[in-house]
């Protein structure tokens, strides 16, 4: 691996262990800060030396030091995850500013959709932040581009939320919210995102239609957020690519 992104890839994992702590603690309005991190059973303060991403899982075996109680593989994969993105994002846009943009949105992604799969919900404080974070930046980065991301932002939000106000139920507060923070950071390109997002949250709701039958699998909860969020990452790699190839095939 590169020099140039062995820092990248190491940060992202560090950002990703906050973002555990940020997705469990959020939902519950606990501190993010205080008390430090501490095994949930038995209440003693991991050790610096354990709570070093990914590496002090596997040191531990995947169990506290003090009591045992099993640790959630769930938090090393987090931290690779990040840490991935983290390095995709490098590799894509480069060392430099174009970067900032897609990974402040990578680092908002990856607690939205824990939060949605664990609570059912997308905090107001994630997508808020996300959402001043974005136009700060833009406004730093590019500011001839605030326009179409605004404009983006509202359409999509928008539409999300007349389907929300029309079909009470159907569409969460916080899908819409992120639908617009998605067309602020993606532009023009969250219109293939959200077609992702439909076309897998479909396939989703077929596959568990037909294992539990459309009567009960019509009465199963199935998070739309996650769905958001793949779209949201495929777009923010290859949105230009799906638009122009939309374009050039149209009619």
């Amino acid at each position: 691996m590169s020099n140039a992104l062995i820092i990248p890839g190491v940060f992202g994992a560090i950002v990703g262990s906050f973002l555990n702590v940020v997705a469990f603690r959020l939902p519950r309005r606990e501190s993010l800060i205080r008390p430090g991190s501490h095994c949930t059973s038995c209440g003693t303060e991991v050790r610096p030396w354990h709570n070093i991403p990914i590496v002090g899982w596997l040191w531990l075996r995947g169990r506290c030091h003090d009591c045992g109680t099993r640790i959630s593989a769930r938090y090393p994969v987090v931290e690779t995850v990040t840490a991935a993105l983290y390095l995709a994002v490098i590799a894509n846009k480069g060392l430099d500013r174009d970067a900032i943009l897609p990974l402040l949105l990578v680092t908002a992604l990856i607690p939205i959709t824990l939060t949605d799969l664990d609570q059912r919900i997308i905090p107001n404080a994630i997508t808020g932040t996300a959402a001043a974070a974005g136009i700060a930046a833009a406004l730093l980065i590019d500011t001839s581009s605030v326009p179409e991301r605004l404009l983006a932002a509202g359409i999509a939000g928008g539409a999300f939320l007349a389907i929300a106000l029309a079909v009470p139920g159907g569409m969460g507060m916080g899908d819409v919210k992120l639908v617009g923070v998605l067309g602020l950071y993606l532009g023009s390109a969250v219109a293939p995102a959200i077609f992702i997002a439909l076309l897998t949250g479909s396939l989703a709701g077929a596959v568990v239609m037909s294992r539990k039958g459309v009567r009960e699998g019509r009465k199963t909860t199935i998070p739309f957020g996650p769905f958001l969020v793949l779209g949201g990452l495929v777009c923010l790699f290859a949105g230009p690519q799906i638009l122009d190839l939309y374009t050039d095939h149209a009619i």
